[in-house]
């Protein structure tokens, strides 16, 4: 795919146990940074002996669609590295293309050939990817190695050609293994680890034979011990700290679209209960991050107005509590609306099929139900509620939460003075699931006691 730059309640010690041990590990996350990739030493701490060079090679891990999160991440990586005096600074790169505007990509590439600090890219671990706006990252750089195997590859792009010919082996736009990628000297060389991009050593095929021997990163220091290279040049790796990495998740198209899914559909159940409980907290939780999410990526208006237009179709069947053709309509809106919602991107067919079923199913199977049976059981339905007497939650005024029978309702009240919180309140007639009440003194005699 080618994309464009453009309550539990405990016991009080066990409860006062448990937030004394989620302090510690926030404060040990925050002390440490984000764990370093499997097999890598912890930012701050030496690869090898640490008794060379002053300096030391910063590893940052880039993963995912660069979003203005990770764009905004790396150059405030970058300008650490020249505070900080490191010898590099090395992108761990996997990615599928930029989602940020063209010119905010360029700044990026901008700052990293304007960089005091060399900037080097890796294309790893083995099975990843530098694809799109990704590869501008890749020609920006000093160096750039790439792990083979597993499925590796890299988009062939008129920028990381620059003057170099293809002489038909490829074409532009075709992802190419990482043996091929320097064939055509879109990289510098094949590096299975990072360790050996960054300080070289031989490399040797799957019987063990040494098959050739890669040059470090220049300024690097190592030692050779029994003929392989040992690193004395320290490497620190950092990640996104976890704010960063919890935004940085919303904004996948496939989190995005699934959190505003969800959060559009809790928030339409809400509307069919009585008061606001967890369902409609979660729901508005969802959205918003559903929002965020969307107005980072390359959305299509249109997608998004047939999801909130599905919506109105389902509400209109559960209103009726029988599903309909508004129901067929609405879920017809939600699979086009679902398959159209961004612009160059494209969401997985496991996606789409969890999201277009599960919605099918809720709307149209599980609501309608729910509300019948809210309605028809005998203590709370339509007609026998009027007259009944409840106790007001909160302040009536003029809209509030009564108790009727043990079960919360939406209340309201047409007196110029607000019901008070724990007043009786007499059921006045019903609309829908709102409740009109008054207060039980000095209300008007229920037209059942006057016959």
């Amino acid at each position: 795919m080618t994309l464009s730059r453009a309550g539990l309640r405990a016991v009080v010690p066990r409860a006062a146990f448990t937030r004394a041990a989620l302090l510690g590990i926030v404060l040990l996350l925050t002390q440490q940074g984000a764990s370093p990739p499997a097999g890598a030493t912890p930012s701050g701490t030496t690869a090898g002996s640490g008794n060379g060079s002053e300096g030391h090679v910063a590893v940052i891990e880039v993963s995912g669609l660069l979003d203005r999160v990770l764009v905004d991440f790396v150059e405030s990586q970058i300008s650490k590295a020249e505070d900080e005096g490191a010898l590099a600074l090395v992108l761990q790169l996997n990615s599928g293309g930029a989602v940020v505007a063209d010119e905010r990509l360029d700044e990026l590439i901008e700052r990293i050939e304007d960089a005091e600090v060399p900037v080097d890219v890796w294309v790893g671990p083995s099975g990843s990817k530098a694809t799109g706006g990704a590869t501008d990252v890749l020609a920006a750089a000093r160096t750039v190695g790439m792990a083979g195997g597993g499925g590796s590859r890299v988009e062939v792009t008129s920028t990381l050609l620059g003057d170099g010919s293809l002489d038909g082996r490829a074409a532009v736009g075709d992802k190419v293994s990482a043996g091929d990628a320097r064939d055509l000297g879109l990289i510098d060389n094949v590096a299975p680890t990072i360790g050996l991009f960054v300080y070289g050593g031989p490399v040797g095929d799957r019987s063990g034979d040494t098959t050739e021997v890669i040059d470090g990163l220049p300024g690097v220091e190592t030692d050779v011990v029994d003929g392989r290279p040992q690193p004395l040049t320290q490497t620190r790796f950092s990640q996104l700290p976890l704010d960063g990495q919890l935004m940085h998740t919303v904004s996948s198209p496939p989190v995005a679209y699934l959190l505003f899914a969800i959060g559009l559909a809790l928030i339409l159940f809400e509307l069919f209960t009585a008061g606001v409980g967890v369902a409609g907290l979660v729901g508005a939780g969802c959205l918003v991050l559903g929002c965020y999410g969307l107005a980072a990526l390359p959305t299509n208006p249109a997608g998004i107005a047939l999801l909130l237009f599905a919506m109105l179709g389902y509400g209109i069947d559960v209103q009726t509590g029988v599903p309909r053709v508004w129901s067929g309509i609405a879920t017809v809106s939600f699979t086009v609306g679902s398959v159209i919602l961004y612009d160059g991107l494209s969401l997985s067919w496991i996606t789409l099929l969890v999201a277009i079923v599960g919605m099918g199913v809720a709307m149209i199977g599980g609501m309608p139900a729910m509300v019948r049976s809210r309605f028809s059981t005998p203590t709370i339905g339509r007609e026998w509620m009027v007259g009944e007497v409840g106790t007001a939650v909160g302040a009536v005024a003029p809209e509030g939460i009564v108790r009727v029978r043990d079960a919360p309702w939406r209340a309201r009240t047409n007196r110029a003075t607000p019901i008070e919180a724990a007043q009786e309140v007499r059921v006045v007639s019903i609309e829908g699931l709102l409740l009109e009440v008054e207060p039980l003194e000095g209300a008007a005699k229920d037209h059942r006691d006057r016959r």
